[in-house]
């Protein structure tokens, strides 16, 4: 798997929220410009984040997004997973039906266990550890 713009965007859009978690709703103007990505991409991207329950919206005067839950409490694994159609490393995992090799694969077991480690060290990380640069590269 790699990481589209969506995970990318997605979870910086996150972080900035997480940053100003105390300041109440924040507009999306404001993130795009400190973070330098488009208005329109980010609308985009807060309708799965809020479907999954990570970002809550306002409107209003004083109107904006924020948070639905305190940053340390959100990874971005599950960021990553709310973000992307398809989160194995190989399109085989997650749909057995795209290779014909798939019941007697050799290597298949080793993709899915590298997903699964991803994704438990993704989900280790919250986007507390992420302002705080409290992350291991070695964990």
């Amino acid at each position: 798997m790699k990481l589209s713009a969506r995970s990318r965007y997605g979870t910086r859009m996150m972080v900035d929220l997480a940053q100003n978690y105390a300041k109440g709703p924040i507009r999306l103007s404001s993130i795009a410009g400190r973070e330098g990505l488009s208005r329109k991409y980010l609308e985009q991207l807060i309708i799965p984040l809020k479907k999954n329950g990570f970002i809550k919206s306002f409107r209003g005067p004083k109107g904006g997004h924020m948070l639905a839950r305190p940053p340390e409490e959100i990874s971005v694994g599950e960021i990553v997973k709310a973000l992307e159609e398809n989160t194995s490393l190989t399109a085989c995992i997650d749909n057995p039906e795209v290779c014909d090799r798939t019941e007697f694969c050799p290597t298949r077991n080793v993709w899915a266990i590298a997903t699964l480690a991803m994704f438990k060290k993704l989900n280790s990380i919250s986007l507390t550890d992420i302002i705080t640069k409290n992350m291991l590269l070695d964990d």
